[in-house]
């Protein structure tokens, strides 16, 4: 692991190693205080939880890692981009900055990653935050398994066979890169869709491209049964925050029965925001979050 390095406001900045990929991750804060990791979503990466940052300094030491096959991670050679994958990186960014136990936020994806991690090693978690972060929706899960592991199999090798034949796209200019961060999400603010394309593209001949991996569009054909996810909610020791944007297209889990197989779990829905609630409506989850922490 390499020790992180600050610039100026810039956040410390380190990397650690983690089934032979040398994986990126933004530090801010007392290195002896409480610390508190922010886990970010598909396509997404660590630096767009800047704005919350300030909410939490200088109570906590914040910790920001970019998933394999984004932000400033390395992509995996192989590309290897499922779940386990995943939860491995997560649990090896504890060993490597040396955690023993921390708050967790977790956004979509980073929050099914935060989640597995919670239910295996429930005395490495403090609290748990969820945004729309518990995977598949019941009726989702359902309509996927209707299809027999063959024909989903099959789906697979062709998924994956285009998602590794896919070339970034270049943007010429960084306004039309934000363009396209900006029709990707309306609530977004265009300072916000600004900094998360600065942020998250990088200068190629030609243009700009965002620095997600294309490789990671093809679903895992299998994953843990529906059971099994019952049983790692089950599995949660500590208090969960679980908050979901009223216009979304995920599932509320009150309704659709999930919230309530946690142990001690809060449920939050925010309206007027979608997916991506936390940027969509930032004071309604400021207050949430101070409330909860």
């Amino acid at each position: 692991m390499s020790s992180p390095t600050a610039t100026n406001s810039e956040p410390r900045s380190g990397h650690f190693t983690s089934q032979r990929l040398r994986l990126h991750y933004s530090e801010w804060g007392d290195p002896a205080a409480p610390p508190l990791i922010l886990q970010h979503g598909g396509r997404d990466h660590g630096r767009s939880w800047d704005d919350l940052v300030p909410v939490l300094l200088p109570q906590w030491r914040v910790i920001a890692p970019d998933l394999r096959g984004h932000g400033d991670s390395q992509w995996s050679p192989d590309a290897s981009y499922g779940m386990n994958d995943y939860l491995f990186d997560h649990a090896m960014l504890f060993d490597a900055l040396e955690i023993e136990s921390a708050t967790v936020i977790g956004h979509s994806l980073g929050g099914n990653i935060a989640l597995r991690h919670a239910a295996i090693r429930p005395e490495r978690v403090e609290k748990l935050v969820l945004i729309e972060g518990l995977g598949p929706s019941p009726k989702i899960y359902a309509e996927r398994m209707t299809k027999p592991i063959t024909e989903r199999l099959g789906m697979w090798i062709e998924q994956r066979r285009r998602a590794l034949a896919r070339q970034r796209r270049v943007y010429p200019t960084i306004d039309e890169a934000v363009a396209r961060m900006h029709g990707e999400n309306p609530h977004f603010s265009p300072d916000l869709a600004r900094r998360l394309t600065i942020n998250g593209t990088e200068q190629v001949d030609g243009g700009y491209c965002f620095k997600a991996d294309p490789a990671m569009a093809a679903l895992a054909p299998h994953d843990v049964s529906w059971e099994e996810r019952r049983i790692l909610r089950e599995a949660i020791a500590c208090d969960t925050l679980l908050i979901y944007g009223a216009e979304s297209w995920a599932s509320n889990p009150v309704t659709d029965g999930r919230a309530a197989d946690f142990p001690r779990v809060r449920t939050e829905i925010i309206e007027n925001a979608g997916h991506w609630a936390h940027h969509d409506r930032p004071g309604e989850f400021v207050a949430l979050i101070r409330s909860f922490l």
